[in-house]
């Protein structure tokens, strides 16, 4: 077998795209030496990795497993190079924190201040997204999410506190009772997230006019300029020229730090960890939207 297993990372990326162009731009390559690698990976593997549908380049079942095997090597490999290298012990260099865009602006980043000061070497990235990045492929080093996640070998998890919402809406809504909500103009979503619990929330409220933005960001300025009401984390809505419409959170969501399970084993993201413990830890009435 002449598999060249350079190439792990390029398939991988394949498969998580479904789309050589971006790939290519991903790995700073042109496309073509996309398709002539993979088209000799699979000349060397003796199998079709990827077929092309209309959504794109999909794993063939024997890709499937030719990937999920591929993403575990990849995995070792990282941790292998990780484990023996000094900077293991030393917390400086690069972390990549995800987590949704607001919890990061309007929460996080204010305390940026106190742990850099501690540790001046450290390179944090901040990403605000709602998909899961890859810890793997270190898209993330440590994620902020919401709501418990699937149990997975890979993943070392830990509850770390509570975030509320509640409603709420410029000076003019401020008068409207609970009775009142399902006729004032909502703030939301678009349709294609009705999976989030917000979403869901408001759903089962039945609004009858509904005004949607893509992003938590774009929902609190109109929030802000009086275009409706909306359900926010407490930790926005409270920081803004808002008023609640009920003074206690209507809804909750719990906040767990994940990480990949050798990422102990790193000092920088030992010391990461334990820094967004302590602060949603000391800032857990702030998040759960109890000390309005």
């Amino acid at each position: 077998m002449n598999f060249d297993w350079n190439d792990i990372p390029l398939l991988l990326k394949l498969a998580e795209s479904g789309n050589m162009a971006q790939t290519a731009r991903d790995l700073g390559l042109v496309t073509s030496t996309v398709s002539r690698r993979v088209a000799a990976a699979e000349q060397a593997l003796g199998i079709k990795l990827f077929i092309r549908g209309h959504t794109g380049y999909q794993p063939t079942e024997g890709g499937k497993v030719f990937l999920s095997h591929a993403d575990t090597i990849a995995d070792r490999v990282k941790t292998m190079l990780l484990e023996s290298r000094e900077e293991t012990q030393d917390i400086s260099g690069a972390v990549n924190i995800t987590a949704i865009d607001v919890l990061l602006s309007y929460w996080l980043v204010g305390h940026v201040p106190g742990l850099l000061a501690k540790h001046p070497h450290l390179e944090l990235n901040f990403i605000g997204d709602f998909r899961e990045l890859s810890f793997t492929r270190r898209e993330a080093d440590l994620a902020i999410r919401l709501n418990r996640p699937t149990a997975d070998a890979a993943l070392r998890m830990r509850k770390i506190g509570t975030l509320g919402f509640a409603v709420y809406g410029a000076g003019k809504f401020s008068g409207a009772s609970r009775k009142e909500w399902p006729t004032l103009p909502w703030l939301a979503f678009p349709d294609e997230m009705s999976r989030l619990a917000e979403m869901q929330w408001l759903a089962r409220m039945a609004p009858t006019q509904t005004i949607r933005l893509t992003s938590i960001s774009m929902i609190a300025r109109a929030c802000e300029a009086g275009v409706g009401v909306a359900l926010l984390p407490c930790v926005v809505g409270d920081r803004l020229n808002l008023v609640r419409l009920q003074q206690d959170p209507v809804s909750q969501r719990e906040l767990w730090l994940l990480s990949h399970k050798d990422a102990g084993q790193v000092a920088r993201f030992r010391a990461v960890s334990q820094w967004l413990s302590e602060r949603a830890e000391q800032d857990s009435d702030l998040l759960a939207g109890i000390s309005h």
